[in-house]
């Protein structure tokens, strides 16, 4: 044979050679779903400073997770050098951007990476399982069904591995959620693992889930930040065995959760079914909402302080939130950003002498150093990421969350790309990513002079108003 019919021959044992190492390698999802042209994606990745620099963006562009946020978070998960070199390429007189003030003296001793929060959850009302939370970072409500089994796998081990809570999300407890980190069992408006044979809501239901599940406290969901006031569907075709029986449905019927709750229908009521649920399980139950009608918190705080019921923990998600699929109008529009959500919040239960005594989550955005402790300041107890967490499992931004084609198998049913997201290394990272944040947070918190995140004040802040000047945090998110 000629010799181009040998280079020819040789080129594909080459390519053939690949794709078999990519198909089962566990290390890169994309390259086990895409095998051979998997690899063009990290060569384009190795020039993207090169090419964003005189082509594309800049790093602190892209949206809604900039470059240089990705970068940190993979970097994080894998164990990689997270620092930057060369200076910060970030503007300055952008409207928000926070500056941290150093102590003099700052507190010279080796971060670590274990915070608890600084409140016992569960104490305000003394419930029977009251705890502290051994880490100020949980993951946030995604459920099984939105996310693949192979993602709340990895979730759920790395959460394990972090000592971190794992929010289950709106879709039940599945056998995903029971490999070794401690849960948050979220209930929506559809009571999905919490439903009788009519849809409504039941106790025994709710507590046969939790029967074998590693459950540390209970969230009612209102609303979330990317779609608050409108419910969802689960089409038939995506609701298979493992599904159905997470969440207490048929097999191949399409289900709806309801824009809202229908166990309840005023503040009275909500407090009522609070205390209902921790009653029967023992546990601090807890409410989630996005923000958008001032005066229900004011009721809400009021009532509780009249009567010393009500839920042990509030949620506040940031119109920042995401989802994987929302009308424009709602994710561009409706719920507010966190920065201005969540005072309002807070001022309703400080002023009705609550402050102290509910613990506070905060979540939109915040899965990095700057604005989880900003957010402290601000008030919250305990910070809970999402998105991010999905980029420590492998997520490149790719946005099709709603289209059933993410191409690293982290948002999407499909078997072929979830086979690509190895759960085991996975959860490594999500371990990775969630000790490198909290470092950060303590190491910050060190240099302002306190030896936790939670005494940062926003007196040791200053914020850029948008118009060249710099004014204290305090006098914008007090």
């Amino acid at each position: 044979m000629s010799w181009w019919i040998w280079t020819l021959v040789g080129i594909g044992v080459v390519v053939v050679a690949v794709a078999l190492y990519d198909i089962t390698q566990k290390r890169h999802a994309i390259l086990r779903n895409f095998p051979v042209i998997g690899h063009l994606r990290y060569a384009l990745e190795s020039i993207g400073p090169e090419l964003r620099q005189y082509i594309v963006t800049d790093n602190d562009e892209e949206r809604p997770f900039s470059r240089d946020q990705r970068r940190w978070v993979y970097a994080s998960a894998k164990g990689d050098n997270k620092y930057f070199g060369f200076g910060t390429d970030n503007r300055f007189d952008e409207a928000g951007y926070p500056f941290f003030h150093h102590d003099p003296f700052p507190i010279d001793s080796d971060a670590g990476d274990e915070i608890a929060c600084a409140k016992t959850l569960g104490a305000w009302r003394n419930r029977e399982h009251a705890f502290r939370p051994p880490s100020i970072i949980g993951i946030s409500a995604m459920s099984f069904g939105s996310l693949s089994s192979a993602a709340i796998t990895a979730l759920n081990r790395g959460a394990g591995l972090a000592g971190c809570l794992h929010n289950t999300g709106e879709g039940g407890i599945s056998n995903h959620h029971r490999n070794g980190g401690d849960l948050v069992f979220q209930l929506g408006t559809g009571y999905f693992g919490a439903r009788d044979a009519h849809g409504e809501f039941s106790i025994d239901a709710m507590l046969a889930s939790m029967e074998t599940a590693p459950v540390r406290a209970i969230e009612l969901k209102l609303s979330q930040g990317a779609k608050p006031g409108i419910g969802g569907v689960l089409p038939g075709a995506k609701v298979t065995p493992e599904i159905a029986a997470a969440r207490g449905v048929e097999v191949g019927v399409t289900v709806r959760s309801p824009a809202r709750h229908r166990a309840f229908d005023d503040v009275a009521g909500l407090v009522e079914f609070v205390e209902s649920i921790a009653a029967a399980s023992g546990l601090p139950v807890g409410i989630k909402s996005a923000v958008g009608n001032a005066a229900f918190w004011d009721e809400l705080a009021e009532h509780m302080a009249a009567t010393g019921r009500g839920p042990d923990y509030v949620a506040v998600d940031g119109g920042e939130g995401g989802t994987g699929a929302a009308p424009l109008i709602f994710s561009d529009h409706v719920a507010l950003p966190f920065r201005q959500a969540f005072p309002i919040v807070r001022r309703a239960f400080e002023t009705h002498g609550l402050g102290d005594q509910i613990v506070f989550f905060g979540a939109g955005k915040l899965g990095f150093a700057s604005d989880a402790a900003l957010a402290m300041a601000m008030g919250v107890d305990m910070i809970g990421v999402a998105r991010e967490a999905m980029l420590a499992i492998g997520c490149i931004q790719a946005q099709e969350c709603h289209s059933g084609h993410c191409p690293t198998g982290v948002a999407t049913q499909n078997k072929w790309l979830v086979r690509g997201l190895d759960p085991t290394d996975k959860a490594a990272r999500v371990n990775g990513y969630i000790r490198s944040l909290r470092n950060d947070l303590l190491t910050l918190a060190h240099a302002m002079g306190h030896e936790h995140p939670s005494s940062i004040s926003l007196d040791q802040i200053t914020i850029t108003d948008g118009n060249g000047g710099i004014v204290p945090a305090s006098a914008v998110l007090g």
